[in-house]
C-alpha cells in the first residue's frame, strides 16, 4: 500500500505531448497528472502520472500510455502530505502583510493586513521569496504612487492581487492560463473578503476581453518566470498606463541583467531590485527620474 508515480523528463515540446497522453488515458479515472519545469536553464521538464494505491497499479497500461518514453517508478511512503505541510508552514510577515493559514489567525496582530492562504492549492503561499519579494514591494510602490488599478498576471493563488486589493482597496484584475488556478484564486478573494475589487479571469498571455476592459493598468505585477516574463514585455508595456509602474519576479539573480535589457527595450527603467536568497525582485516604472 502506498502512492506511486512514473515519470519522465525531456524539452518542452514532448513532454508536453506526453501530458496530454496521460491525462488523456488518466484523469477520466482521477488519477493526477502533471506537468513542471524541473531546470529551466536547461529547459528541462518533467511529466508525471500518480496512483493512490502501488499494489493495485497496471504498469502494462502505464508504460503504454508513456509509449517510446521509458517512465521512472517512484514509491511514494503514504503520509499525510497536508498536515504535513501545515505544520511545517508558518506565518510569513513582508511588511504589513501576514500570509497565514487558518491554522494561524491567533497570529494576526491588529494593524496587520492579513491574507489567508491554505497550502496545497494553487502556487502562492508566500513562503517562496519571489511571493514574499512582491508583497514586499507592492506595500512600496501602493504607498508611493497610490495606483488606481492593477493587474496581477499569472496570479496563482490570488495572494499578490488580494494584497493590492486590501492594501490599496482599488480594482484589480487577476488572470492564470491554469483554470484550476483560477478556481482556486475564486475562493481565496471571497475568503479574504475583496471580491469588490478583485476580478478573476482565464487568459493565455494577454489574450482576454477582460485586459481590454481594465487597462490601462497603473501597476502590473508578474511572478511568472524569467523567460516569459521576457517574451511578454512588450504586450505588458502596451498595456501599461502612461506613468505606469511594474513589479516582476520569479527571476533568478542570473537572470535579472536580461529581464531589465527586454523592459528597457519597451521604454521601461529599472527603479529598486529587492534579494531573498537566489531569487529578485525587480520594480520599473515608465519614468526616467529616479531610475537606476
Amino acid at each position: 500500500m502506498g502512492q506511486v508515480r512514473f515519470y519522465t523528463r525531456s524539452g518542452r515540446t514532448p513532454a508536453e505531448a506526453l501530458f496530454d497522453r496521460l491525462d488523456a488515458r488518466f484523469a477520466d479515472e482521477g488519477w493526477p497528472v502533471s506537468l513542471s519545469e524541473v531546470d529551466e536553464k536547461a529547459e528541462l521538464f518533467e511529466a508525471s502520472v500518480y496512483f493512490e494505491d502501488a499494489d493495485t497499479v497496471d504498469e502494462t497500461a502505464v508504460r503504454e500510455a508513456f509509449g517510446d518514453a521509458e517512465p521512472v517508478r517512484e514509491d511514494l511512503p503514504d503520509i499525510d502530505w497536508m498536515a504535513e505541510v501545515l505544520a511545517g508552514l508558518k506565518p510569513v510577515r513582508a511588511g504589513r502583510f501576514l500570509v497565514h493559514g487558518a491554522h494561524d489567525r491567533d497570529k494576526v496582530l491588529p494593524n496587520d493586513l492579513a491574507i489567508e492562504i491554505e497550502a496545497g492549492q494553487a502556487f502562492g503561499t508566500g513562503h517562496h521569496g519571489t511571493t514574499a519579494g512582491c508583497l514586499t514591494m507592492i506595500e512600496s510602490v501602493v504607498r508611493r504612487r497610490r495606483p488606481r488599478n492593477a493587474l496581477d498576471l499569472g496570479t496563482g493563488s490570488a495572494v499578490l492581487a488580494i494584497a493590492f486589493a486590501k492594501l490599496a482597496r482599488r480594482p484589480v484584475l487577476a488572470t492564470d492560463i491554469d483554470p484550476v488556478a483560477i478556481a482556486v484564486a475564486r475562493q481565496n478573494v471571497r475568503a479574504n473578503g475583496v471580491s469588490r475589487y478583485v476580478e478573476t479571469a482565464t487568459a493565455t498571455g494577454f489574450g482576454s476581453p477582460a485586459f481590454r476592459r481594465a487597462a490601462p493598468f497603473d501597476l502590473v505585477i508578474a511572478n511568472i518566470l524569467a523567460g516569459p516574463l521576457m517574451q511578454l514585455a512588450p504586450q505588458l508595456a502596451r498595456h501599461l498606463s502612461a506613468d505606469g509602474d511594474v513589479v516582476l519576479s520569479g527571476i533568478l539573480e542570473r537572470q535579472r541583467d536580461a529581464v531589465l535589457s527586454a523592459y528597457r527595450i519597451q521604454g521601461l527603467f529599472h527603479r529598486r531590485t529587492l534579494r531573498r536568497g537566489e531569487w529578485v525582485t525587480l520594480h520599473l516604472c515608465r519614468n526616467r527620474a529616479g531610475a537606476v
